[in-house]
């Protein structure tokens, strides 16, 4: 699937495994394509009036941290819309889903945000590690995960990925998206059992995160 004619599905849109965000504006059949598809509810929203979902929020099915640029009517649609907890994380670092990957057993976190970890633990409602992912500290770029599994950069080395299993309690393996894009968290969309990938991803690679997340 395309958004925008791009493939990096995983820049404008985010989910959990109840919740899909999709950018105001955009064409209400795809959306109701994408909702039936990952089985999950659609919410309309900006973030900072922006339609990069996927670089704005870190989520998981427990809260969700938004970028410093979040409005306040923002956050008080998703509040309402979603019931989970929503806060501003109000870091210099303003693309929070991209330091940030987390499911609802673990949260791996960039170092960046260290002097953070009270408030993202609070809101996620999850035990917060500080590791690196391919030696990476974009940890929210360079993996994607679920409940049942979790994707990584190619060139994560064994030992991040022992350490990213044991925080996510989920199967981890490298994997990419889009013909060979290693930072796969933009080419992809995953929930309960169902994912939707970038246009460009191949037949390898559907096989590879299939296995990844029990698809």
């Amino acid at each position: 699937m395309d958004i925008y004619r791009s493939s990096n599905i995983g820049v404008f849109l985010n989910c959990n495994e109840r919740f899909l965000l999709v950018p105001r504006g955009l064409a209400k059949t795809k959306i109701a394509k994408l909702s039936e598809f990952l089985a999950a509810e659609p919410i309309e929203i900006s973030v900072g009036g922006s339609r990069l979902l996927g670089p704005l929020v870190a989520m998981n099915g427990k809260g969700m941290l938004l970028s410093r640029f979040a409005e306040d009517e923002e956050i008080r649609v998703l509040k309402s819309a979603t019931g989970l907890r929503v806060e501003r994380l109000d870091s210099k670092f303003t693309a929070v889903g991209n330091l940030i990957t987390a499911n609802d057993k673990g949260a791996i976190v960039s170092r960046f945000l260290r002097e953070f970890e009270d408030s993202i633990r609070d809101v996620l409602d999850v035990p917060v590690e500080f590791l690196t992912i391919a030696s990476y500290d974009q940890v929210g770029s360079t993996s994607v995960a679920n409940n049942t599994g979790a994707a990584v950069h190619p060139y994560t080395t064994e030992e991040e990925i022992a350490k990213v299993a044991d925080v996510l309690k989920v199967d981890v393996e490298p994997a990419t998206v889009n013909g060979g894009v290693p930072f796969v968290a933009s080419g992809i969309l995953v929930t309960n059992g169902r994912a939707v990938v970038g246009s460009l991803t191949s037949g390898p690679e559907l096989v590879m995160l299939s296995r990844v997340f029990n698809l």
